[in-house]
């Protein structure tokens, strides 16, 4: 046994190794300032928030709270941060929830360019791929720079009316066009890049990113769209014409959505689960992939077809 472990004994040696552990971190950690955002009305959220808070200032990090989260934190007193605060002020921003946490997080940073973590105190969590039981280790790692950086688009929707701008939205997994307070179908024209691809009497359809893909687009019947392909897929909503099936495209495209239909209806347009009401036969929207990425930091192994199986429920009987 080492002469230091004799005089030291067993754990007085651990604490020297972990305050070691702790102090290498610090310095060589690439993420200083650590931003946290959790969901507002999250159930069970504090035990794990506040747990995350106590670890990452036990790293001699500093942590700004999201305002709608501190009071979450337990045997503190803290002043909340606004998104716009987080995102000047922190180089990595985790999101403590389910996927819904995680898009309301990437729409709100993606403009500051800095990474996220997600958390995953959800249902299904395809994008929040961190458990609470997993945060000390993998959290660890990632701080230390050991892991997969992924960048995922969003889309820009922009409802026009009479030539001007009316409203615009950004979305990571789809824009969706609804039918709204009526019983009847609506009747919609599409064209990519100002090209004429069909005209439909359905309840909507959705304009899906490769993150989106296996979100609302994947319960109307699309195809699931491998995370880094330049992509995006049309899904219509209950079609009248059964061959009127969901397209792939570049993603690169313009999207012009307009109605053609013969008295005034309301549409609903949906950007995430952010609602656009009241939109008219009259209006067009257009829709384009964002220029800014957000970028999502993934553990070690990071394995999108496990996630896929783990999720769905693919090849039970099977283990490669």
């Amino acid at each position: 046994m080492p002469l230091v472990v004799k005089l030291l004994g067993s754990y007085g040696f651990f604490c020297i190794i972990q305050a070691f552990t702790d102090c290498y971190l610090a310095m060589h950690t690439p993420f200083k300032t650590i931003g946290i955002i959790g969901k507002p009305s999250g159930l069970g959220i504090a035990d794990t928030l506040s747990g995350l808070y106590d670890y990452l200032k036990g790293q001699n990090l500093t942590v700004y709270i999201a305002e709608d989260s501190v009071k979450f934190i337990k045997n503190h007193r803290l002043e909340g941060h606004s998104i716009a605060e987080l995102g000047q002020l922190c180089d990595l921003v985790i999101a403590i929830g389910g996927d819904g946490t995680f898009l309301a997080a990437a729409r709100a940073i993606v403009e500051y360019d800095i990474p996220l973590i997600g958390i995953n105190l959800g249902r299904l969590g395809f994008l929040v791929d961190i458990s609470p039981n997993e945060l000390p280790e993998k959290l660890h790692r990632i701080l230390q720079g050991h892991c997969t950086e992924e960048q995922r688009y969003l889309l820009r929707a922009k409802i026009i009316r009479d030539g001007q701008v009316i409203h615009e939205e950004t979305a990571v997994n789809e824009v969706a066009i609804h039918r709204w307070v009526t019983p009847s179908m609506i009747e919609i024209v599409t064209k990519i890049d100002n090209v004429f691809l069909n005209s439909q009497r359905s309840d909507g359809l959705v304009i899906s990113t490769p993150t989106g893909s296996t979100a609302y687009s994947l319960s109307a019947g699309g195809p699931i769209l491998y995370p880094s392909l330049n992509a995006l897929v049309l899904v219509p909503l209950n079609p009248h014409t059964l061959s009127n099936r969901p397209i792939v495209i570049h993603d690169t495209a313009e999207i012009e959505i307009s109605f053609c239909q013969t008295k005034q209806i309301n549409a609903l347009v949906t950007c995430d689960h952010i609602e656009i009401p009241d939109v008219i036969i009259s209006d067009k929207i257009l829709i384009k992939k964002d220029p800014k990425p957000i970028r999502i930091l993934h553990p070690e192994g990071h394995d999108f077809f496990q996630i896929l199986r783990n999720k769905l429920n693919w090849s039970s009987g099977y283990h490669s």
